[in-house]
């Protein structure tokens, strides 16, 4: 009998994490298909906007999806890449939301999907320059009850910091991408440091400028890490 309660107390765990976490993935990629509505209505919207001003220049806005978990939105010279994560997690015990009476209630909804936003430039994809660099912008988290929070650059991460009154809709998944766009488009290349260019060996230059080892990217010699909000600046 004891050996029979012990299984039984096994078994409704395993059933009760599994569908936790089903219930989480259904939401994380509900919000993905979200973003995906929003982007293409955005594109829409653009290229009415577009025509309406009649500018002799062709600046590009479009989008297109590498798979299930995968969005691409290019827009002038950069590119957001939406890369929903399969797995779920949970939020480590020292991060601030741990803390929050949201989840001190029911620890369950510190469980999340996550949907991670890249930018990268859009030139390297085009001329392939494997070793340039992408910036992770934003973390979407989503939870069982279809609540959101992100950690992100300026526009994203402050707005969107109150897990337990954000829920994910149609209106929410607006103003989250196009915020991630604004912060984009205001997210310069800067010149990169004499000091890391002034040299180039011969088969560097050989292999033409496009294939370069020197690395590109809005922010010279730093792949994706917390940088502080001054790293803008």
């Amino acid at each position: 009998m004891e050996n029979d309660s012990s299984r039984d107390k096994l078994f409704r765990a395993l059933i009760s994490k599994s569908t936790l976490k089903q219930d989480i993935y259904a939401n994380t990629f509900g919000t993905l298909r979200l973003f995906k509505r929003v982007i293409e209505d955005l594109t829409k919207d653009y290229l009415v906007k577009a025509e309406e001003i009649k500018s002799h220049r062709n600046v590009a806005f479009d989008n297109r999806y590498r798979g299930d978990f995968e969005i691409e939105l290019k827009f002038g010279g950069d590119i957001l890449l939406l890369l929903m994560h399969t797995n779920i997690f949970e939020f480590s015990r020292d991060h601030a939301v741990m803390r929050t009476p949201y989840v001190k209630e029911d620890i369950t909804r510190s469980y999340c999907g996550i949907i991670n936003i890249y930018n990268f430039l859009s030139d390297s994809f085009k001329y392939n320059r494997y070793n340039d660099i992408g910036y992770l912008i934003g973390r979407v988290f989503i939870n069982k009850e279809n609540h959101y929070f992100i950690e992100g650059k300026n526009e994203l991460g402050f707005i969107y910091n109150d897990f337990g009154k954000h829920e994910m809709t149609h209106e929410s998944a607006e103003q989250i991408i196009e915020a991630a766009i604004m912060y984009t488009i205001n997210f310069d290349l800067l010149t990169p440091p004499y000091e890391t260019v002034k040299m180039v060996t011969v088969n560097e230059m050989k292999n033409t400028l496009d294939a370069i080892s020197m690395k590109t990217g809005k922010r010279l010699g730093f792949h994706f890490q917390e940088d502080n909000i001054n790293d803008k600046e």
